[in-house]
C-alpha cells in the first residue's frame, strides 16, 4: 500500500490574497521510518494506539468535510463549476514558481533517497508540465457538462415516465504513488462531474502535493463551490490509508493509480467499493502481415518517448515469418535509444547485445527503458502469451490484414487495443475524453480510460401523476 506523507487538513481556509501566494508546506512528522511508494504491506504506523486512532479520526474528519461538499456540489450548476476550473487554471499559471520549488524540494529528497529514474521522472514538474496541466483544467472547463443528462428511458404503457439520469458519484477517494499530475487532474475531473475528491499522494511528492492542493483550494474559496471539494488526506503513514479504506459510506469509490502492489492491497483490504485501475505490462504483435515500416515507428513510439508511464510497451512479439526481416533492424533501433532488450532464444540470435529473458521478464512492468522480446508461431501464439502475461490493460497490433486485426481484436480480454498505432494512445487526452482519472482494467462501472463519464451513475427517475402499482386501494376521506 502506498504510504504517502501527506500535510493534515483542518478544513480550515486561510484568508486568501488578491494573488494568493503558495503557502509553505509543513515540515514532515516523525515517523519510525521512512515508507516506501510501492504499496507493499508492513509500512510504518504512528507510534502507539493513540497515534493510530487520532489518524483514524483525522481522516474521518476531511472525510465529513468532504461528504458535506458533496451535497453543495449535487446543487451546483455547471457554469458555477466551469468557472471555478477557469480560476483555478489561471492561479495554477500563476503560481508556477511556488509549485516547482516545492517540487525541486521533492525532487532533491527523492534523488537523495536513491529513487530510480522512472520515479523521478514520473514526479518531476517543469514549466512545459505545469503549463499543460492548466491547459487541461481549461479545456476541462469548456466541455460539456456531465451531470443531468438523461441517457434512456421513455413513458411506459401506463403513463410513468422513466428518465435515467447522470449524477455525480459522491465522494471519490485517490490513493497514488509519486504522480503529481494526478492532484490536478483528479481535482479537476471530480469537480466538473461534481464530486468532492479525497487525494492520498505519495511520500515523494508530498510537498508537491501539498503546494498544488493549496493553490486550488485558495481558488475554490474565491468561487461559489465549497473549499473541502478537494482535500488532501491527513496522515503519513500507512494507517491514514486503512482509515481512508474503512469509510464505507462517507467515501463512495476508491481509485489506485499506481503499482501492482498498491493497487492489489487496495483492492483486498477496502470496505470502499474500488475501480481498479491496471499496472501496464502493454504487448507489440507484430504480425506476418505488418508493413515493416509502421511497426518500427510504432515500436520506438510505444517504447521510448516515455518508458516511465503505464502505456509505453513492455514486451514486443514478432510473428517468425518477418522475424528476420524486422528483428535485426528493431534491435538496432532499439539499442541507439538505450533501450536493453530481454530476449528468447530466437531474438538473442540476431543481437548479441541481447541479454536472456526469464520468466519474470515476460510478466514485468519495467517502467524503464527495458523491453522482453520473443518470437511466436502465430498469432494465435502471440494471444496466449498475452492472455498469459498481459495486465488487461494496452495491447497493440501492426497488421495490414483486416482478418488477422479482428482475430486479435476479438481474442484480446484487455481494456484498450491500439490498432497500427502506438499503446501510448491509451489517455484520456489522446482519444477524446480530455484528460483521465486512471485507465480501468475492470469491467464493472468503467473500463479503459477514464474520463467525465466514468465519475458519475445513474439514478431513474420516475414520474407520474397519482401513479399506484396494480390499482392499490385508495384511502377512503
Amino acid at each position: 500500500m502506498s504510504t504517502a506523507r501527506t500535510t493534515d487538513a483542518t478544513g480550515t481556509v486561510p484568508a486568501v490574497p488578491a494573488v494568493p501566494a503558495v503557502p509553505a508546506v509543513p515540515a514532515v512528522p516523525a515517523v519510525t521510518a521512512v515508507p516506501d511508494d510501492t504499496g507493499a504491506a508492513g509500512a510504518p504506523d504512528e507510534v502507539g494506539t493513540a497515534g493510530t486512532a487520532g489518524t483514524a479520526g483525522a481522516v474521518r474528519a476531511v472525510a465529513e468535510d468532504a461528504r458535506r461538499a458533496a451535497r453543495r456540489l449535487a446543487l451546483s450548476t455547471g457554469g458555477e463549476r466551469a468557472t471555478a476550473l477557469r480560476l483555478i487554471a489561471d492561479r495554477l499559471s500563476a503560481h508556477t514558481g511556488g509549485v516547482l520549488a516545492a517540487n525541486a524540494e521533492d525532487l532533491a529528497a527523492a534523488r537523495t533517497a536513491g529513487r530510480d529514474a522512472a520515479v523521478l521522472d514520473r514526479l518531476a514538474l517543469d514549466r512545459a508540465r505545469l503549463d499543460a496541466l492548466a491547459a487541461t483544467v481549461r479545456s476541462l472547463a469548456d466541455e460539456p457538462d456531465p451531470v443531468g443528462g438523461v441517457d434512456g428511458g421513455g413513458v411506459m404503457p401506463n403513463g410513468l415516465e422513466v428518465r435515467r439520469v447522470r449524477v455525480p458519484l459522491g465522494v471519490v477517494g485517490m490513493i497514488y504513488e509519486g504522480r503529481p499530475n494526478v492532484t490536478v487532474d483528479a481535482a479537476a475531473l471530480c469537480l466538473k462531474s461534481a464530486n468532492a475528491v479525497l487525494l492520498r499522494g505519495s511520500s515523494t511528492a508530498r510537498r508537491t502535493n501539498a503546494a498544488l492542493v493549496a493553490v486550488i483550494r485558495s481558488a475554490l474559496a474565491d468561487t461559489s463551490l465549497p473549499v473541502d471539494a478537494v482535500c488532501l488526506v491527513p496522515g503519513v503513514t500507512h494507517a491514514s490509508v486503512r482509515a481512508l479504506m474503512a469509510l464505507r459510506g462517507l467515501v463512495d469509490v476508491l481509485v489506485p493509480r499506481g503499482g501492482h502492489d498498491l493497487i492489489r492491497a487496495t483492492v483486498r483490504d477496502s470496505a470502499v467499493p474500488v475501480i481498479e485501475t491496471g499496472v501496464g505490462n502493454c504487448h507489440v504483435y507484430v504480425d506476418e502481415h505488418a508493413d515493416l515500416d509502421n511497426a518500427l515507428i510504432v515500436l520506438l513510439d510505444a517504447k521510448t518517448r516515455r518508458p516511465s508511464v503505464c502505456n509505453a510497451a513492455e514486451s514486443l512479439l514478432v510473428h517468425a515469418a518477418v522475424a528476420d526481416a524486422f528483428l535485426p533492424r528493431a534491435l538496432t533501433a532499439l539499442t541507439a535509444h538505450g533501450v536493453l532488450v530481454h530476449g528468447d532464444e530466437r531474438v538473442r540470435s540476431y543481437d548479441p547485445v541481447v541479454v536472456p529473458a526469464t520468466e519474470e521478464d515476460w510478466g514485468r512492468e519495467y517502467l524503464a527503458p527495458e523491453l522482453s522480446a520473443a518470437v511466436v508461431g502465430s498469432l494465435d501464439e502471440a494471444v496466449e502469451h498475452i492472455r498469459r502475461y498481459g495486465t488487461g490493460h494496452t495491447e497493440a497490433v501492426v497488421s495490414d490484414s483486416q482478418s488477422a486485426v479482428r482475430r486479435f481484436v476479438a481474442l484480446m480480454d484487455t481494456a484498450v487495443v491500439a490498432v497500427n498505432a502506438s499503446t501510448r494512445f491509451a489517455d484520456g487526452g489522446q482519444i477524446g475524453l480530455g484528460t483521465e482519472l486512471g485507465i480501468s482494467t475492470q469491467k464493472l462501472h468503467a473500463r479503459g480510460p477514464m474520463g467525465l463519464a466514468a465519475l458519475t451513475t445513474t439514478t431513474h427517475v420516475l414520474v407520474g401523476d397519482g401513479h399506484v402499482r396494480d390499482g392499490a386501494a385508495v384511502p377512503e376521506t
